[in-house]
């Protein structure tokens, strides 16, 4: 195997003294401009000198100079780093790996992704037949040069025949929207534009609904507020311009609505929200009653306090996962020929939240998740137990998608240090069967994923997963070790491969996983306990688990590493502000990290939700007491930081890493570096090719090695060993 191949190497990485980093340090940061910005707000005077970092890389100079500038500085000291060469091997080498993507089964047709390693972007490929030959349907490596445009979402129509598709350029949001013809692969019609969190779904074979916003104005594509969601039918053949209006909420512009067919075709299902809570209004239409009169639309839920997520329909009843009544979610269903007899409870809440639930057959699939893990249970219709679906180990399972008139799934298992593998899975007979598995250059049993609980300033029993190499493990060394969090919006965080991580692992290193608040790992109270006025739970969940890591020895005193994305990114800052002693280095991602002023761009006015209201005084104080912006601690150490975001990231705008940086370089923070690394025609995270997505993690994963002195390729050593 690839594996014995680095192994002597991996087996000899020495762990250098942290101390010794401080040679390499940067001279002098470039000059920003502070500008004059102070607001008084709530009787405070909130000064704001790098607002002008928040105008579009695109619109302007000044900025366009500064990322350029910062650009400049950090990829000199990227260069220098000397594990960067190592990383960037071995993560290739960890990349390139076949992986499919979960099948969709229509008409006697399956569709599903399959990157051959080291593709940029996984084309699509159809087959005739669970035996048929594969063949290439969309090839999204073909759309452009630099492997940024990728294959956002599909779907075929409900006889195989068509595919509806999304296109997303350079990272962003934004999508486009197509239609293919199967048999020929050529284009049905023109392109549908302006469509963002948007689901598609087929109405027939005859066209589909999807949701869009406004055009923005021009210029403002990456920044301006996203308002006025609405649904539209686009008929096949005809222009966008034609297209019906089929549900719009002009009164309430914020809120976002969004539609779904089901299996049969017979229902639509209008969800609309104010936020990223999963708190919504319902309404239906039943498109066999549809005429000439349009869209008969029928209020089913009223009132945006509880979760409704459409699993499927038997004729006219239909069944959802619900938290009404149930934080940790239940499964109930109404009658729509007598919706007066109100809902009937299927399944019932339990001691672990509901992760998903399908319909397949006549049966029902259900995800739970135990102690941030998957579990997945066969169920009747009327929620009787079938059977457990085995899994191996502690792991992520997804997809079970299907139809009623089939007992076929498809679902997907990974864990820590094993790539997804693709199942099909037989709901009436149990059987289990592996339709794709990844071929990987290492051993999966080389490496120990336990998991362990820890307490939290307040008490609060807290999981973590632990990941290291079976011989770190069995010596009991204390390791460099990298903690990653995330704390919010509902989001739990479960086991799943990435080769980022491992090849971390590989070099000697500890990859830890903290469960924190905030997130949805065991429902509403999980999620409630690190948000809003509770989100400095979030914090000291994180730092709970630094000095837990500490304490038992799995990490040294200055080994100790941390990296977050998006509401990750915050939680780096914040945490790096409140406990700069703690941390020797960190990745703070795309972070939001002007919390006063979050809700002035693009989709930032949802995560009022999880945040609260900056212009809400209660609010204000909570958000100004942890912003990492404003509570930057001048005239000490700080662990080495290296921000990371990209120009064309129109869900958390760049300008947030920007200024952040800017305040970090304006203070004397100590020894260690503050810099940042700006991708171009990337965005927040989806669609980012696989060239660039290696690139970036070795760059990272090299950043956080020297400043916590893991060395996986001392040449003298592994000679001499």
């Amino acid at each position: 195997m690839t594996r014995n191949l680095f192994a002597a190497a991996a087996a000899i990485a020495i762990i250098a003294p942290a101390a010794s980093a401080q040679d390499l340090t940067v001279g002098e940061y470039p000059e920003t401009r502070q500008g004059d910005v102070v607001e008084t707000i709530f009787g405070e005077e909130v000064a704001d000198p790098y607002r002008w970092l928040e105008d579009d890389v695109r619109n302007n100079e000044e900025v366009a100079d500064w990322v350029e500038r910062q650009n400049a500085l950090t990829d000199s000291y990227l260069e220098l780093l000397p594990a960067r060469e190592w990383f960037s091997e071995r993560i290739g080498e960890l990349f390139d790996y076949e992986r499919f993507g979960i099948p969709t089964a229509r008409g006697d047709r399956y569709f599903y992704t399959r990157n051959s390693g080291l593709q940029n972007q996984s084309p699509l490929y159809v087959q005739d037949g669970l035996t048929g030959e594969r063949r290439v349907l969309i090839d999204p490596n073909e759309w452009a040069d630099d492997g940024a445009t990728a294959l956002a979402g599909w779907v075929p129509s409900p006889d195989g025949s068509k595919l509806l598709y999304s296109v997303q350029d350079g990272g962003s949001d934004w999508r486009i929207v197509r239609v293919l013809d199967v048999e020929t692969g050529e284009h049905i019609g023109g392109e549908i534009r302006w469509v963002k969190f948007s689901g598609l779904s087929w109405v027939g074979e005859e066209g589909f609904v999807y949701s869009r916003f406004p055009e923005p104005e021009e210029g403002e594509d990456f920044q301006a507020l996203n308002l006025n969601q609405s649904v539209y039918y686009h008929a096949l053949g005809t222009d966008q311009a034609a297209d019906q209006l089929v549900y719009a909420t002009p009164d309430a512009p914020e809120q976002n609505n969004f539609a779904g067919t089901s299996d049969d075709g017979r229902w639509m299902t209008i969800l609309s929200s104010t936020g990223t809570d999963s708190r919504y209004e319902v309404n239906l239409v039943d498109l066999d009653a549809r005429d000439e009169d349009g869209w008969r639309i029928i209020p089913l839920v009223e009132g945006f306090d509880h979760s409704w997520d459409q699993i499927g329909n038997v004729g006219s009843t239909l069944y959802f996962t619900t938290n009404h009544e149930a934080p940790l979610y239940r499964i109930v269903s109404i009658d729509m020929d007598n919706p007066q007899a109100g809902w009937t409870e299927i399944v019932a809440e339990r001691d672990q939240p509901i992760a998903g639930a399908s319909m397949v057959g006549d049966h029902l699939v259900v995800e739970y998740l135990e102690d941030a893990s998957s579990s997945a249970y066969v169920m009747t219709l009327e929620g009787e137990l079938v059977r457990e679906i085995e899994f191996a180990g502690l792991g992520s399972a997804g997809g079970f998608g299907g139809n009623a008139d089939s007992n076929e799934t498809f679902y997907s298992f990974s864990s820590f240090n094993r790539p997804g593998t693709i199942y099909r899975y037989d709901v009436a007979t149990g059987e289990n069967t592996i339709f794709a598995a990844p071929e990987v250059g290492f051993d999966p049993e080389d490496f120990v994923v336990e998991q362990r609980f820890y307490e939290s300033l307040d008490g609060t029993r807290v999981p973590m997963f632990i990941v290291r190499r079976a011989d770190v493990a069995a010596s009991g060394e204390a390791v460099p070790t990298l903690l990653y969090g995330y704390g919010g919006f509902d989001i739990s965080l479960t086991p799943g491969f990435s080769p980022s991580r491992l090849a971390w692992v590989e070099a000697g290193g500890a990859f830890v996983m903290a469960n924190i608040r905030g997130g949805g790992e065991y429902g509403r109270a999980w999620h409630d306990g690190g948000r809003r006025a509770n989100k400095q739970n979030v914090f000291d969940d994180f730092i709970s688990a630094g000095e837990f890591l500490i304490s038992e020895g799995v990490t040294p005193e200055d080994g100790l590493a941390i990296q977050g994305g998006s509401n990750g990114g915050l939680l780096v800052g914040a945490v790096a502000n409140q406990r700069p002693d703690l941390f020797a280095a960190g990745n703070a991602a795309v972070g939001v990290m002007d919390m006063l002023r979050f809700d002035q761009f693009t989709a930032g006015r949802y995560w009022v939700d999880d945040y609260g209201y900056p212009d809400r005084e209660e609010d204000w104080r909570i958000l100004r007491a942890y912003s990492p912006y404003h509570n930057i601690q001048p005239d000490t150490d700080y662990p080495a930081l290296l921000v990371t975001t990209a120009d064309t990231d129109d869900r958390v705008v760049p300008g947030h890493s920007f200024k952040y940086t800017a305040a970090l370089q304006a203070e004397n923070l100590g020894e260690r570096p503050q810099l940042i690394r700006i991708e171009t025609r990337a965005g927040h995270g989806s669609g980012k090719p696989t060239d660039k997505a290696i690139e970036e993690a070795s760059d990272i994963a090299a950043f956080l090695a020297y400043w916590t002195g893991l060395n996986p390729q001392d040449e003298t050593v592994q000679e001499s060993d």
